[in-house]
């Protein structure tokens, strides 16, 4: 006897559709989950691109530093260059140069400190 209402069995694409649909709200919160997941932690997440903030800001600083020494440079050389004060004490305190009628002492140093000549100032130099 055949029965009237007699299902045949589902087909394995029929299955598919109807595990997948059942299932689709799971699926999708896998998906946003990895998507997530992926902007957070990924190559070009949230947190490296925090990390190459910091780094872009530490390299600035290094910029602005290296910048604000090389203008101190510069205007060191336009002094040896041109101001004769700076250089007469060049003169004087490393090359151990004297004004004509000007003496001077060298002390010797205290042990541990650096050795540096010492000159007499100009209006403390004896004069011939």
């Amino acid at each position: 006897m055949n029965h009237p209402m007699r299902e045949r069995p589902m087909s394995f694409s029929g299955q598919m559709r109807e595990f997948l649909r059942r299932n689709m709200n799971w699926f999708l919160a896998f998906a946003l989950a990895l998507l997530l997941l992926q902007d957070i932690f990924g190559t070009h997440g949230v947190i490296a691109m925090r990390r190459s903030q910091q780094e872009a800001a530490r390299v600035q600083r290094a910029i602005d530093q290296m910048n604000e020494e090389n203008r101190q440079l510069q205007d060191r050389v336009k002094a040896l260059k041109s101001d004769p004060a700076t250089i007469e004490r060049i003169a004087r305190e490393e090359m151990g140069l004297a004004r004509p009628g000007e003496y001077i002492f060298k002390l010797p140093s205290k042990p541990g400190a650096p050795s540096t000549p010492t000159t007499q100032p100009p209006d403390s130099a004896e004069r011939h």
